[in-house]
């Protein structure tokens, strides 16, 4: 059966573009908003520019539609294999092959029409953003750390910040770096814990099916690993109290996704991903309000 028979026609087909890039589904660009953002404030210590703030923002939707469509692209012979992907639209066959990768190339140059406004050094290191964008899906076929990779894509944000703020990329940028990648490791095990059992049926590869019955253990190792990262980023910059704060109300979050995740179940695994949309707002409000100006 021919699938391009299951395509609405003419505006219906705008809700099936939408959901394969996500923007119905808004926490995905959250948690890559989250760690940005705490790039911009720290690098201009609590004033970004308007330009170079609009440019990143508008760069974080951007990227992460290409980031789904290429992700889809990748899965559209497995995701119907997946309860909870199995009607995606390149899984249904209602978004063709050739129009998802025309998405991705368009999505794509807009960001490097982006990175463009900013300087030289940020569009080199957009590169290896890209680079890692359209590698991640395809690592889960090879590698159990697969987060490992996306970890790495959804934290390209922050050295590209303080390259456009700075012309440089400082100790404490790598250090946020480091902290957002296990932080990212730490919550998209969570999330592969939902899809574990068909991963295991299907052969695809994840942290959640590496870690097994130490995956709740490891989570949290990976959260205290991200706390200490941040300390160290907020002692050296020298951020006030309310980061600390911040860093505290973020550590509650962490123990509130421990008790979610503690009987491996499917909704109870995605409420502890969704929570860190949480944990990424506190820290962010930390760091801004650490440079909040004081006036008499």
């Amino acid at each position: 059966m021919d699938r391009s028979v299951l395509r609405p026609t003419g505006w219906a087909r705008v809700a099936d573009f939408l959901h394969l890039m996500r923007l119905d589904r808004p926490i995905g660009t959250w948690l890559l908003m989250w760690p940005t953002l705490w790039a911009l404030w720290i690098a201009s210590e609590g004033v970004p520019g308007r330009n170079v703030l609009l440019i990143f923002i508008a760069g974080v939707y951007v990227m992460r539609a290409a980031g789904c469509v290429v992700n889809d692209y990748a899965d559209r012979h497995f995701d119907g294999h997946v309860k909870r992907t199995k009607h995606r639209p390149l899984a249904t066959g209602r978004i063709s092959e050739t129009e998802a990768q025309l998405l991705f190339i368009a999505l794509v140059a807009t960001a490097f029409i982006l990175v463009l406004l900013t300087n030289w050094f940020t569009v080199l290191l957009s590169i290896g953003g890209v680079v890692l964008a359209f590698i991640y899906p395809f690592m889960k076929r090879y590698t159990h750390f697969p987060q490992v990779v996306l970890g790495a894509a959804f934290s390209w944000a922050i050295p590209m910040a303080f390259g456009a703020v700075l012309g440089h990329v400082p100790f404490e940028a790598w250090l946020l770096f480091s902290a957002n990648v296990l932080w990212t490791v730490a919550y998209d095990t969570q999330y592969a814990m939902v899809d574990r059992d068909d991963d295991l049926k299907i052969g695809i590869k994840s942290t959640a099916v590496l870690f097994g019955s130490a995956d709740r253990l490891i989570i949290g190792v990976l959260q205290v690993a991200t706390l200490g990262l941040l300390a160290w980023v907020g002692w050296r910059v020298g951020l006030g109290s309310f980061f600390w704060l911040g860093l505290a109300a973020m550590a509650a979050t962490f123990v509130h996704q421990q008790r979610l995740i503690v009987d491996c179940e499917r909704d109870r695994c995605f409420q502890a991903f969704l929570n860190n949309h949480w944990s990424g707002l506190l820290i962010f409000a930390g760091i801004a309000l650490s440079w909040w100006p004081i006036t008499g």
